[in-house]
């Protein structure tokens, strides 16, 4: 049996947090440089506020509604998330973080009444971290995310939980849902499925599984599977290591000088090295990319470059090198950028590579110890305490934050301050 638990309205309910007062109004949440709505509370929905909406085109509506609105603060996002998942980590034996708001439980063997048991999961998680959480409960993962949508919509009469199997009609309410809102359906292949007169969840559950393996493939038949009850897709214990790294930035205003996207390239190499160290990885090539925006009436241009490294690293000062050696050979004076790039293609687990004959195991062990104490001293005293000095020769890059919240739980200059 499988549980998923879902935060409402993630990033509306992290502002929330410490800003209670905003409890029962509409919020919204804007992409990097403040770009377009990337979230929204169930006011701001009820307001008609759409996903994607470009922000400058509902600042009035949203000054004369009142609508409360946010810069993304991931530090702030990322931390309550980890303080989620370490909540929900006590209560089943095995658990699997499926995204920054999601986290699926395994409820196998339990020997309670699944929804009070998850009902208590919601008040714990709400009382000890102040995010509030849905819960589906199915014996399939598929079902499981289609029960903790009916929850969110308030079909069910626990609240915030959801057990599909105290449906007394799963047939009927499968023929109410459409294709989209099942897991794993794409728009694409929801299109297809509608030309085949599959038209809803119901009409898919009673498709032909084989059929449906010719037709799409057998990630489609798992599906058809799962929506009968019959479990396909088994928990994910221990998290893929990624196979590629991108770190880039889509710039507040237009560059046009090289020190400014030196500075930014610079940035996304070091940061790019340090999720390499920390997730143990190395890679053996880096690629750097420029490009002007397709929306401008300027003249437009695009370019990477590509290095190669003899042997494979997670040291920052040899991706920034290459990086600024690729910065150089695409750069090109008169255009307007306003988006670059660091992307890391070819991981492998540190120590796998084949070593050279010519390697300086002396010079190898120095990075290393190097790294190590850079990581340690920026993570004991904050980011970017110790950084590379081409990260200084501009400021320009960085992202626009106009209406960013203090990043309360991983900031000491910003912890929240209560006067009495």
């Amino acid at each position: 049996m499988f549980a998923i638990a879902d935060c409402n309205n993630f990033y509306a309910s992290c502002e929330r947090v410490f800003q209670p007062h905003l409890n029962g109004k509409p919020i919204v949440v804007l992409s990097n440089n403040d770009g377009c709505v990337i979230a929204r509370s169930n006011e701001a929905k009820r307001l008609q506020v759409a996903m994607g909406v470009p922000y400058f085109k509902i600042e009035k509506y949203a000054q004369q509604e009142g609508i409360t609105v946010f810069s993304s603060n991931y530090a702030l996002y990322g931390d309550l998330s980890r303080r989620v998942m370490q909540v929900l980590a006590e209560f089943a034996p095995r658990v699997e973080v499926y995204s920054i708001d999601e986290c699926f439980l395994d409820f196998s063997g339990l020997p309670f009444d699944l929804s009070e048991y998850s009902q208590h999961i919601c008040t714990t998680v709400k009382k000890w971290t102040g995010i509030p959480i849905s819960i589906g409960i199915a014996p399939t993962k598929t079902l499981a995310k289609l029960a903790n949508r009916l929850a969110k919509k308030g079909a069910s009469a626990q609240g915030a939980v959801l057990d599909w199997q105290t449906l007394d009609n799963p047939s009927a309410v499968l023929e109410t849902m459409a294709l989209d809102d099942i897991w794993g359906i794409s728009r694409r292949w929801s299109k297809k499925l509608m030309a085949l007169g599959i038209n809803n969840a119901r009409a898919l559950r009673d498709a032909e599984p084989k059929h449906m393996r010719q037709q799409f493939g057998v990630v489609m038949e798992s599906i058809v599977n799962e929506l009968r009850g019959i479990s396909c897709i088994s928990l994910a214990d221990i998290p893929q290591p990624n196979k590629q790294i991108m770190t880039s930035r889509s710039f507040g205003v237009r560059l046009t000088s090289y020190p400014d996207l030196l500075a930014a390239v610079t940035h996304f190499a070091t940061r790019a090295a340090e999720k390499l160290r920390k997730q143990n990885l190395a890679t053996q090539a880096l690629i750097v990319f420029v490009e002007t925006s397709r929306f401008d009436s300027q003249s437009q241009y695009a370019n990477s470059a590509i290095h190669v490294f003899d042997l494979p690293t997670s040291d920052t000062a040899q991706l920034i090198q290459a990086a600024q050696r690729g910065l150089q050979k695409i750069f090109k004076t008169g255009f307007s950028y306003q988006r670059a790039g660091i992307l890391l293609p070819d991981l492998l687990p540190v120590g796998v590579a084949q070593m050279s004959l010519f390697e300086d195991s002396a010079l190898s062990e120095r990075s290393e110890h190097l790294m190590v104490a850079l990581d340690s001293i920026n993570r004991k005293h904050g980011k970017q305490t110790i950084c590379y000095g081409n990260e200084l020769l501009s400021k320009h890059w960085r992202r626009r934050q106009q209406f960013k919240s203090p990043s309360y739980t991983t900031n000491w200059q910003e912890v929240l301050t209560i006067c009495i």
